[in-house]
């Protein structure tokens, strides 16, 4: 009898979309067994990809010009099916959007021009992928998409970005989209930081944005007063920090539930119903670390396929993770591009035939 396998990987950043790794992988593994029947299922955990993953399941695209991190519109989109809309906040107002770094000055004003095109389309359920984020200022941006007014003493609007938020005194939410009242918001995060302190959004993520050791104080200290004003009691709400304190503004304005990226996109692209009499799950992202013990790709598709007694191996850019780690996984093997390719520019560049190999070398393997 023909094996069946699903192939389920996030994108090696930087390298090859979600997609590409699948099918990569899907040329090598059908190149030594033919016969095998292979299901690709490229996922995302709430970052980058997400879109993707939702019009992969059969969503259906919706173009949105929304605006850009630094103020500039670009032409992104969402994707709806059936009420719901898949939300990915990088595909307006992520790095990727970015051309420079901006890190006082950065919005997430795009996250909430593409959820009021949701609203625009009727949608009552709309999922909010909040990785890949350029700003760091606390969800502001978003909410003034949606209607929010925030003055500063004098009753002017303040400046775009975190740095803004110093001058504010005043936080309008009378005039916020009188929709989003019956609209259910689902966070989609692989982030449990606080909005403020060490663990915070600034002090964590400011630098992956271009801030300074002085630009985190100055955004730490205009977090904090924009929390004082909103919502004192959810700044310590594990998640509130994604995004640059998206989370927060979602959490504490819009009532978002908060759910483990990955789970949310897993269950957009209906995993569980391709994973159950599989014979072998593929997973795979771009790096396999300590970072994937906390919830990233690859431990959500292992988690379900072991649900259903699924083995799953992990194919990864490299594997840093300790084997008592990749046991708690639940990993039956990984294989790694580096051991192919010690050269990590080299293996990055030429990710696409060293997947292929390994997908040989899974074949090999496991279908025997």
């Amino acid at each position: 009898m023909a094996p069946r396998v699903v192939i389920a990987p996030d994108a090696f950043r930087g390298s090859l979309t979600a997609d590409e790794v699948a099918r990569h992988i899907a040329d090598g593994l059908s190149s030594i067994r033919p016969d095998a029947e292979v299901l690709r299922c490229p996922v995302a955990d709430g970052g980058e990809g997400t879109l993707a993953a939702a019009l992969g399941a059969g969503f259906r695209r919706v173009a949105v010009r929304a605006t850009g991190p630094t103020g500039r519109p670009v032409d992104s989109a969402i994707a709806v099916r059936e009420g719901v809309a898949v939300v990915e906040l990088a595909d307006a107002c992520g790095l990727a959007r970015a051309g420079r770094l901006d890190p006082l000055g950065a919005s997430s004003r795009g996250a909430g021009d593409l959820v009021r095109a949701a609203l625009d389309r009727g949608c009552h359920k709309v999922v909010l992928g909040v990785g890949g984020s350029a700003s760091t200022d606390g969800g502001a941006g978003m909410l003034q998409a949606l209607g929010a007014r925030l003055l500063d003493a004098d009753g002017i609007a303040v400046s775009a970005g975190g740095a803004g938020l110093t001058q504010l005194s005043r936080v309008d939410l009378s005039s916020l989209d009188r929709r989003l009242a019956g609209t259910k918001i689902v966070l989609a995060s692989d982030v449990d930081n606080p909005l403020l302190g060490p663990d915070g959004a600034a002090a964590v993520f400011g630098p992956q944005k271009g801030a300074t050791d002085t630009d985190v104080r100055v955004l730490d200290r205009a977090l904090t007063r924009w929390a004082e004003l909103v919502d004192p009691q959810s700044v310590a709400v594990p998640g509130a920090g994604a995004a640059g304190g998206v989370g927060f503004a979602a959490i504490a304005v819009l009532g978002a539930t908060m759910r483990p990226g990955i789970d949310v996109v897993l269950d957009l692209v209906g995993f569980r119903d391709i994973v159950e009499g599989t014979d072998l799950v593929i997973a795979g992202e771009g790096r396999l670390d300590a970072q994937t013990l906390r919830g990233k790709a690859v431990a959500g598709v292992a988690s379900v396929a072991r649900a259903f007694g699924v083995p799953t191996v992990a194919v990864a850019g490299s594997v840093t993770l300790a084997s008592d780690g990749i046991a708690r996984l639940g990993l039956s093997g990984t294989y790694a591009l580096t051991d192919l390719e010690p050269d990590a520019a080299r293996s990055m560049a030429e990710a696409g035939p060293l997947l292929q190999r390994v997908g040989r070398l899974v074949a090999g393997d496991w279908l025997r």
